[in-house]
């Protein structure tokens, strides 16, 4: 059964990154037509077509394989003639001038003479700009729509002011070795003030706390180190009152959201704070649409540090899978291993149904997210390539108009070619090495 299972959340996965990839490329065809551009193609997948069918001036096809997609445009890049008019060809233009202009005329095969003033490079720069970030947008979309999902449907985990635990005396809440109280130790606040697990605080000094804000109660408590607090609390309906002194001890610094803060040397940051020895109970609670954008924006935050990160954690994930450490949970992953950690969540005995399909809805959730960044990053073939050349020929033809000229050649990013082609190279030893790790030393998330 964990088979089939494994199998189910896998294919759950590939069925998922498949309409990504799709969307993705939707993205960029409906504007590109929107704007009167001739798409040739439109294709999920690469190498020999299995099935196509054509409507209008587009073919729409399935290739053999799965592993990304297409939109041909046809003009992604100006012809020879007005590429270099009037201008002495550059360093990489003579060394690799063969090579550019075959590539130039396989991606201009597909024009003919009714194509003129309608092709890619003819089209104004915002609208080009429109047209190659229109996939990474379906890719943002697509993100945030899943973790709405998630947030407002199933809930986020959240620290209450239910208490799930609460320490006899200082030295078990302060020691997680410590087994036992024993004769001489202090009574811990929060156990000598008669709070039990499953009370529910309510108020503090009078100032009544929501269920989901268990830090601000905390943030009191931390900041009254040695001064009495009154507390409101529930146990099975009925209301009751107590006061406690906090302990002065040195506990870890916490961010807004409630966790430690590390110094510049990576070592955590300590402070001198009240401290109860009581714990609280962690729940998933629905949020409103308004939480949705702060949990989307750490999400991206995350995946940007990664990305701008990418060669030290590519050289993490190769230390790991060739030698003895761990991989790091929140490091780059593949296809593969998307598709294997949604396996291992949908045939988790830990998880409940609720929770393995918010689980599934987040990671769809997060890989969509991980696609409208790593698109944004300005080298070609990315989208963000795109995006740079159009921008860079948008700062030309400012700065020409400043000089007075009116004539000015687009920008041929077709120059770029080698460049290129390293980053397609980078892109494929990274996804190797990414797959392999992900076989054989795959992240541990149970």
């Amino acid at each position: 059964m964990n088979t089939l299972m494994f199998i189910g959340g896998v294919l759950v996965m590939v069925v998922a990154i498949a309409a990504s990839i799709a969307l993705h490329e939707v993205g960029h065809l409906l504007p590109a037509k929107k704007f009167g551009l001739r798409v040739p193609q439109y294709m999920i997948g690469f190498g020999k077509t299995l099935f196509s069918f054509k409507r209008g001036e587009t073919e729409y096809g399935l290739k053999a394989i799965p592993l990304g997609g297409y939109v041909s445009m046809v003009g992604m890049y100006p012809p020879r003639a007005q590429a270099v008019a009037g201008k002495k060809p550059g360093l990489m233009t003579r060394a690799f001038g063969q090579l550019i202009d075959d590539a130039r005329s396989q991606a201009n095969e597909q024009v003919v003479d009714t194509d003129a003033g309608r092709m890619f490079y003819q089209l104004p720069i915002h609208k080009r700009i429109i047209i190659m970030l229109g996939g990474p947008l379906v890719n943002l979309v697509i993100g945030f729509v899943m973790i709405a999902i998630v947030v407002m449907g199933f809930g986020v985990s959240t620290a209450t002011t239910t208490v799930s635990e609460v320490y006899q005396c200082m030295a078990t809440a302060q020691n997680a070795d410590e087994a036992q109280c024993g004769a001489n130790d202090r009574s811990a606040p929060a156990y000598a003030a008669g709070l039990r697990p499953g009370d529910t605080i309510t108020s503090v000094n009078g100032q009544p706390v929501a269920h989901d804000e268990w830090y601000e109660l905390t943030g009191v408590i931390r900041e009254h180190p040695g001064q009495s607090i009154a507390l409101e609390y529930e146990r099975d309906g009925t209301s009751h009152s107590t006061t406690l002194t906090p302990y002065r001890t040195e506990r870890p610094q916490l961010d807004p959201n409630g966790y430690p803060v590390s110094g510049d040397d990576g070592k955590m940051l300590t402070e001198q704070v009240g401290f109860v020895g009581m714990s609280s109970s962690v729940q998933n609670l629905p949020q409103p649409l308004s939480a949705v954008p702060a949990v989307v924006g750490n999400q991206l935050t995350q995946i940007g540090n990664v990305i701008l990160h990418l060669p030290q954690r590519l050289v993490d994930v190769a230390q790991a899978a060739f030698g003895t450490e761990e991989r790091d949970p929140n490091g780059p992953v593949s296809v593969v291993g998307v598709g294997r950690i949604a396996g291992e969540i949908n045939a988790s005995e830990q998880l409940g149904l609720q929770d393995k399909v918010a689980s599934l809805i987040s990671l769809i959730g997060g890989l969509n997210l991980a696609l409208f960044a790593f698109n944004l990053i300005p080298l070609l073939p990315l989208d963000g390539g795109h995006v740079a050349g159009a921008l860079f020929e948008g700062l030309k033809r400012f700065f020409a108009r400043l000089r007075g000229q009116k004539d000015v050649a687009p920008v041929d990013t077709l120059k770029l070619l080698p460049l290129t082609y390293v980053v397609v190279v980078g892109m494929m030893i990274m996804g190797g090495l990414l797959i392999y790790a992900d076989i054989f030393k795959p992240i541990q998330i149970f």
